[in-house]
């Protein structure tokens, strides 16, 4: 490590807290999971420290011939598509129907935006920020890796390069502000699998997970700044059209949805989005100043119930029963611009509002690379270096990514996790109650998927035409 990195260092932590800050992962074959420091010595510890930022994310296709193969990773997904213990052999089968189906609608709305997914070139643009902002204003030289779930880079990639490259400390940083076990909880299962079973011989890691980070005050700042820009934005002959109401302004929410099943087993994100829009809103102008607040959620797939209110009925009310003309829509729980922004709000969303009755649209940008989302990230890696770590496997337990331990219990064991629960954590009778209600609530929804899937089939034998544009939103 460079002597003024560990300067840096010995500002901001003591250099145990350095060396402890992650939890210490030995991977060497064979043998138990430690959670020593990396090395007793202060001075040795600081010279051998070399620390990396992985950050994770959803992925995308950066061209239409990549949609197909983007969706199948997506379904094959057990957190995205839940299928019982006896069906787990026809999981890659339902990817494979339910890719093909949606490729086509899917291949045209990414041409809509260019042809392909700009999110791998905004969080290249933040790894590389950051890592400028943690040298500039923090003077640490930290490596930052992209790891994500569905396309290329995928995280194995990621944690290979890290590997070679003598990463020893690592901060894990999901571009997830709010976690859920279908975001967050699905690439640290991966992360967990890649530490049990492919790490061997002399390599060695500690490591530490942010596994949610939507109350930071800076994140908060951030996002109503460029809220109240929006605002803002709307000219006195805009505002005069909504004169005859309480608030001549609205801002909309639009939270990326998910199954209420999982909400009810357990996920923490719902309560973490209320949270959420809850701290910036009072950061924004109240109703007394005009502006009125609402939350929603979008990207629904299937015929199971999720989280409500959808988007899609939310903007008709506004409209058409509230008279709603000045709207500003927040995209909360994306942090780059990628397809649910660029086409489903902005191109889906809007037409709707405009047939609605809503005049003036205003849609909030991502974060991206704004200066102050990027340095309250720097703040917050190091933050973690110097705070006690969390590891992953924790990080699952603590947000009831419930099936983990049952999944990996074995594995885990031999590496001297218990499943009783990890530093206190996750032992008590209300999560396994939890786990229990989650295993429930996943087998329910696999027979309904499965049954979904063979009627449609068995309709598009019959009738000659497809079904999956009531089925799977085509």
């Amino acid at each position: 490590m460079h002597a003024d990195c560990r300067k840096a260092m010995r500002r901001h932590c003591s250099s145990r807290t350095v060396c402890e800050a992650a939890t210490s992962l030995s991977l060497e074959s064979g043998a138990d999971v430690s959670f020593s420091s990396v090395g007793n010595d202060e001075t040795t510890a600081q010279e051998d420290v070399k620390v990396g930022v992985l950050l994770l994310n959803l992925g995308g296709p950066e061209t239409g011939d990549d949609v197909e193969g983007f969706l199948y990773n997506l379904f094959a997904d057990p957190d995205i598509i839940r299928l019982p213990k006896f069906l787990s052999p026809f999981q890659n089968a339902v990817a494979l129907f339910i890719s093909k189906r949606r490729a086509p609608k899917s291949r045209a709305a990414y041409e809509s935006i260019g042809g392909g997914s700009p999110i791998l070139k905004y969080t290249n643009a933040q790894a590389d920020l950051l890592t400028q902002a943690l040298e500039q204003k923090h003077g640490l030289e930290v490596k930052t890796y992209i790891g994500m779930r569905y396309w290329y880079p995928f995280t194995e990639e990621a944690l290979e390069d890290i590997r070679k490259d003598g990463i020893n400390a690592l901060v894990i940083v999901p571009l997830y502000p709010q976690f859920s076990i279908s975001t967050s909880g699905s690439s640290l299962r991966v992360l967990q699998e890649q530490f049990a079973d492919l790490w061997v011989d002399e390599s060695k890691l500690t490591h530490t997970v942010i596994s949610s980070w939507y109350e930071r005050p800076g994140y908060v700042k951030v996002m109503a700044d460029l809220i109240n820009n929006e605002l803002d934005s709307f000219t006195d002959s805009e505002l005069e059209e909504a004169s005859d109401q309480d608030c001549a302004r609205h801002v909309l929410f639009s939270a990326h949805g998910v199954p209420r099943s999982y909400i009810e087993a357990g996920d923490p994100y719902q309560r973490q989005i209320i949270e959420c829009v809850e701290n910036i809103s009072k950061l924004l102008p109240s109703k007394e100043d005009g502006v009125e607040v609402h939350l929603s959620y979008q990207s629904r797939v299937g015929p199971i119930e999720w989280l409500r209110p959808y988007t899609d009925d939310v903007l008709p009310d506004l409209g058409e029963n509230k008279n709603v003309k000045n709207l500003v829509v927040v995209p909360i729980s994306f942090v780059s611009e990628h397809i649910e922004t660029l086409e489903e709000i902005d191109i889906e969303y809007r037409e709707l509002a405009e047939e609605s009755g809503i005049t003036n649209w205003r849609r909030c940008p991502a974060l991206n690379t704004e200066p102050n989302f990027i340095e309250d990230m720097a703040d917050m890696v190091v933050e973690a270096l110097c705070e006690p770590s969390l590891s992953v496997t924790e990080a699952c337990v603590a947000n009831n990514v419930g099936d983990i331990l049952n999944e990996e219990q074995l594995r885990l064991e031999r590496l001297g996790i218990s499943s009783a629960g990890i530093a206190g954590v996750g032992a008590d009778n209300d999560l396994k109650s939890k786990r229990k209600s989650l295993k429930f609530k996943q087998t329910l929804n696999a027979r309904i998927a499965i049954t979904v899937v063979l009627f449609t089939l068995l309709y598009d034998l019959v009738a000659g035409q497809p079904m999956t544009q009531f089925l799977f939103g085509q």
